[in-house]
C-alpha cells in the first residue's frame, strides 16, 4: 500500500491533478465553548541547527504551525478556513483514497470547512498558558482545529505543528511538502519510525524555542510576516502543555520528559515505545514510559484503538510512583474520534456520503465525540495549568 501510496503522489504533482473541483457538501466544526473570541495565524519556522531528515537536499528543518490565541478584536478580520484550497486537493487525493479509505473520494467540497478563528486579529494583551498540538501519522495540523479552538476560547494559545515529510500534505511559502518523501512506511519499518518520533521530539523543542522568541519581543516567522498585534505579549511560558494524537501524543509525552519547560502533556492513543527490530517482540519503551515522570501526563484513549502494546506501554508509565499520570479511556469511541473526524464524520453519514461500517472504523459508535475530547482536554491542562 505504501509504495502504490507514494507512486500515485508522484503521478499527481506531476500531473497537476492535485485540486480536485469543489464538491457539494460543506462540513462544520463545532462552535468553540469558552467566553474568548479566537485569532489565528501562521508561522513558518526554519531550524537552522538541524538538516531535515527526510530530504537532505531541502536543507534546514521547516515547520508550519498554526497559532490560535484569545483575540481582543475581531471586527474587519476574515474568517481563517480550516485548509487552504491547495492543502485541501492534496487531502482529497492523498488523506482520502490512501490513509482514510472509510471517507468519501467525492461529494465534499474539503477546502469551505470554516474555523469560527479570526485570520489576524489583535491578541489580547494577556499572558496566556501554552499548548502545542502534534497530529497523528499522515494527517495534517488542521485535522486537530476543533480542540485547539476550544482551548484558546477557554484562555490558552494553541500552536499546532505539522510535521513536513510525514505529513501527507504541508504547504510551505510557495510550494508543497507531501508524503512521497518517506523512504518506508514508518507503522512497519523500525527505522523510518525512530526517526519519525525523533525528528518530532526535536520539532516540538524548537516550536518552544521559538515561541520563546516570539514572547521576547522578536519575530520567529522565517519571512520575516507581520504577526497579530500583542501575540508575544500573549504568551506565558512558565505554563507550558503538549498534546497530539497517535505519534503525536507519544511526541508529546516524551517532549515533556526530556524539557523542564513542559508542564503537562495529554498522550491520545500514542504508542509509548519504538517498533521492535524482529516482529513478535516488544518494542523499546520511549524514555518517558522506561522511567518515569513527576509532571502530570493523561492518557487518554479509546477503546477501538486499545490493544496490548497500549496495555503494556501504558501501564509501564502508570507503573512509576511518585507520578501524575492517569488514564482516560472513551469506551465506545474509536481512533479518529480524537481528531475533527469525530465532528466530520457524522455529518458524511447523515448525508448519505458515509456507510454506518466505516463510521464505526473509523469514530467507533460515539455519538458526541467532540464534546468528550474537548471537555477532557480542557479539564485536563485546566487542573495543571491554572488558568485564573
Amino acid at each position: 500500500m505504501f509504495r502504490g501510496l507514494l507512486a500515485f503522489v508522484t503521478a499527481s504533482l506531476l500531473a497537476g491533478s492535485t485540486v480536485p473541483p469543489a464538491q457539494s457538501l460543506v462540513l462544520d466544526l463545532p462552535a468553540p465553548t469558552g467566553p474568548h473570541q479566537i485569532g489565528v495565524t501562521a508561522l513558518h519556522l526554519v531550524d537552522r541547527t538541524r538538516t531535515d531528515p527526510w530530504d537532505a537536499k531541502l536543507g534546514f528543518r521547516e515547520l508550519m504551525t498554526t497559532v490560535f490565541y484569545p483575540a481582543a478584536d475581531t471586527h474587519g478580520y476574515p474568517l481563517a478556513p480550516q485548509m487552504t484550497p491547495a492543502a485541501a486537493g492534496l487531502f482529497s487525493a492523498i488523506d482520502v483514497p490512501y490513509l482514510h479509505p472509510e471517507l468519501p473520494r467525492s461529494g465534499v467540497d474539503w477546502a469551505a470547512t470554516m474555523t469560527h478563528a479570526y485570520t489576524g486579529a489583535p491578541a489580547e494583551p494577556v499572558r496566556r498558558p501554552v499548548v502545542l498540538y502534534s497530529p497523528g501519522f499522515g494527517d495534517p495540523r488542521t485535522l486537530g482545529t476543533s480542540v485547539a479552538e476550544d482551548l484558546a476560547s477557554h484562555g490558552y494559545v494553541v500552536v499546532t505543528v505539522d510535521h513536513p515529510g510525514e505529513t501527507s500534505e504541508v504547504e510551505l511559502p510557495g510550494r508543497m511538502r507531501t508524503i512521497k518523501e518517506l523512504p518506508a512506511d514508518p507503522r512497519t519499518s523500525p527505522a523510518v519510525f525512530r526517526t519519525m518520533l525523533t525528528t518530532r521530539f526535536a520539532d516540538l523543542r524548537f516550536t518552544l524555542d521559538a515561541l520563546e522568541s516570539l514572547a521576547a519581543g522578536q519575530n520567529p516567522d522565517a519571512e520575516k510576516r507581520t504577526l497579530p498585534h500583542d501575540l508575544g505579549r500573549a504568551l506565558d511560558l512558565r505554563r507550558v502543555g503538549m498534546y497530539g494524537h497517535g505519534a503525536g501524543g507519544a511526541a508529546a509525552t516524551e517532549a515533556l520528559y526530556e524539557d523542564r519547560r513542559v508542564d503537562a502533556a495529554a498522550d491520545m492513543d500514542g504508542y509509548l515505545d519504538y517498533l521492535p527490530d524482529s516482529p513478535g517482540q516488544d518494542g523499546e519503551l520511549l524514555p518517558v514510559a522506561a522511567h518515569g515522570v513527576h509532571r502530570a501526563v493523561l492518557l487518554l484513549g479509546t477503546a477501538g484503538f486499545r490493544d496490548a502494546r497500549i496495555t503494556r506501554t501504558w501501564s509501564a508509565l502508570l507503573a512509576h510512583r511518585g507520578g501524575c499520570t492517569r488514564w482516560s479511556q472513551i469506551d465506545d469511541a474509536a481512533h479518529w474520534a480524537l481528531t475533527d473526524f469525530g465532528t466530520e464524520a457524522p455529518q458524511l453519514a447523515a448525508a448519505g456520503l458515509m456507510s454506518s461500517p466505516d463510521r464505526n472504523k473509523l469514530i467507533g459508535t460515539i455519538a458526541d465525540a467532540e464534546t468528550v475530547v474537548r471537555d477532557r482536554v480542557l479539564s485536563f491542562f485546566d487542573q495543571h495549568l491554572r488558568v485564573s
